[in-house]
């Protein structure tokens, strides 16, 4: 049975994609080219500031391609618009994706160059899902590699996303959400997350309510009777120390009716001095399991700040900097030609070189269980280590469950524990070096020799 995606209607819909590859599909079909290609999605180099990167999204891809369809509307636009021909037009509607996908499980820590997902279909097949296999993996990738810097930031304190309002639309809002919950983020404040995915949701007050009322006092009130349960109070409206103070006189009295204050939000000025001068008045105040929440602008950096200079914040809400990963938004990733028609392919402009042939990646680890070396190899090499790429869908049908979100989330956890020393941090250092496998040094020659003879005419 398929687990809904939580993303919107047209998720599936095959017109969702660049323009080129319909025209490309065409010309496939037209001209007999249908036999057996295999596609790899990578990404050429990490993003400055990127010590490596959290695979996510496999499961909307996964769904995409269960259900990739043309519908009657999109058959009729085309053939108005641009006059595909008949053939393609067939082609089209009668498609349906019966490939084979093999991919790292979602979680996953991975490096440069190193294939996270693999399409093996007739060549019209594994080319026409390309563009929206990209978006998907691209996105939820983007926001799991920041979210996981983010909670190595914050070094167990659970962190909130924050981030719908300034997401790229209702879709990447809704897929943010579920990255940041790969990573390890404790919950959502995106409502629909919460029903799709299962994850936590968390919400306390915004501004507006305290400005809405009479006086302060009043706010706190009225919320406290409509929401007792969980009760997080925004003392940051007028002035924060005298709000902790009328928090402390409003817990002593609501203890009586059974209604506890479980938090308090700070969400703007020195989060650090606030944080202090707040604890200090709670403490005062016999509040001492009442926490505190820091959000407003947060990112790992200023995170990484409150939590070594000893702050006493409890837990972090963190917005756009998660949702747009504001300062790395975009990955040079790619989904190549690896292979057609039994022979090796690859591309060799300056800069853009790719490796030909299916791979695989061999991970070993040291005694303390920390990634030593990856090894990039043919995919039926018998490297030591272990297969980071293990299959997903067999003939356009899944093979196996895949793990529900909260199982991914632990196995997120044990990837991030086994990063090596340097990668851990937060700071950039050196990039990591994928070791690669002579043996697909042999086959790229081998590639090139077959591209230079059908370069000059000659049977390959």
């Amino acid at each position: 049975m398929r687990r809904e995606s939580g993303i919107s209607r047209d998720s599936d819909n095959l017109l969702l994609t660049d323009f080129y590859q319909l025209a490309m599909f065409q010309a496939y079909v037209e001209q007999g080219l249908t036999d057996t290609a295999s596609f790899e999605l990578f990404v050429r180099k990490l993003p400055p500031g990127r010590n490596f990167l959290v695979a996510a999204g496999l499961e909307q891809a996964v769904e995409f391609l269960e259900g990739a369809h043309f519908d009657k509307e999109g058959l009729d636009w085309l053939g108005e618009c641009d006059g595909l021909s008949n053939t393609a037009l067939k082609a089209l509607e009668e498609f349906r994706f019966t490939g084979d996908v093999d991919a790292v499980p979602e979680g996953t820590v991975f490096f440069a160059h190193e294939p996270i997902l693999r399409v093996t279909a007739r060549l019209p097949e594994a080319q026409l899902v390309e563009s929206r296999l990209i978006n998907l993996l691209h996105l939820q990738t983007v926001v799991a590699s920041k979210a996981a810097r983010l909670v190595l930031a914050a070094r167990h304190r659970p962190l909130i996303d924050f981030g719908l309002r300034r997401a790229h639309g209702a879709e990447a809002g809704m897929l943010a959400a579920r990255a940041s919950r790969v990573a390890g983020f404790s919950g959502t404040a995106t409502a629909l997350a919460g029903m799709r995915f299962g994850i936590p949701v968390v919400g306390t007050m915004a501004h507006s309510f305290i400005q809405a009322h009479g006086d302060e006092m009043e706010a706190f009130r009225n919320f406290a009777h409509s929401r007792p349960h969980n009760l997080v109070l925004l003392l940051d409206t007028y002035d924060t120390e005298a709000a902790a103070r009328k928090a402390v006189v409003l817990a002593r009295c609501m203890a009586g009716e059974g209604i506890r204050l479980d938090g308090v939000r700070l969400d703007s000025g020195d989060l650090d001095a606030l944080s202090r001068r707040v604890r200090y008045i709670l403490d005062e105040g016999g509040l001492t399991d009442t926490r505190i929440v820091a959000s407003g602008g947060l990112d790992e950096a200023a995170v990484a700040d409150l939590v070594d200079g000893g702050a006493p914040i409890d837990s972090f809400g963190i917005g756009t900097s998660l949702t747009t990963s504001s300062d790395a938004p975009a990955l040079d990733c790619a989904y190549k030609l690896v292979e057609y028609a039994g022979l090796p392919r690859r591309k060799r402009s300056a800069g853009k070189a790719t490796w030909p042939g299916r791979k695989q990646i061999f991970r070993r680890y040291d005694v303390d269980n920390l990634i030593k070396a990856d090894c990039l190899s043919t995919a039926g090499s018998d490297e030591q280590g272990r297969r980071l790429l293990v299959p997903v869908m067999r003939a356009g049908r899944r093979i196996c469950q895949l793990p529900e979100l909260d199982a991914i989330r632990t196995y997120a956890g044990e990837e991030l524990a086994s990063l090596p020393e340097p990668q851990h941090h937060l700071m950039p250092c050196d990039p990591f070096e994928v070791d690669i496998d002579p043996s697909l040094d042999r086959l790229a020659e081998e590639a090139d020799r077959l591209i230079d003879r059908m370069e000059t005419g000659l049977d390959p």
